[in-house]
């Protein structure tokens, strides 16, 4: 799958998205996977993750165990400052 990384999450990232190959996987399983492997950077993808909105395929995704597949696109969308 295509993670797509905005504001803080990009920073904590390091890049803007890349690919995980975790089909089947439930959004927790994704967010445990991004806290292990960024969870020790500066900006804390923890801390981001917490807080952050989720989209799957361009529509809000509010069930965390819904199963993703190797073909779909996930945003993560920490909250954004401004108007």
């Amino acid at each position: 799958m295509l993670v797509r990384y905005f504001g803080a999450a990009q920073a904590a990232a390091g890049t803007a998205e890349e690919h995980l190959d975790l089909d089947g996987a439930t959004l927790d399983d994704v967010i445990a996977a991004l806290q292990d492997r960024y969870g020790r950077t500066p900006a804390a993808m923890g801390k981001v993750l917490a807080r952050s909105s989720f989209l799957l395929n361009e529509v809000a995704l509010r069930d965390r165990s819904r199963a993703l597949e190797r073909s779909d696109v996930l945003d993560i969308l920490p909250p954004f400052a401004g108007g």
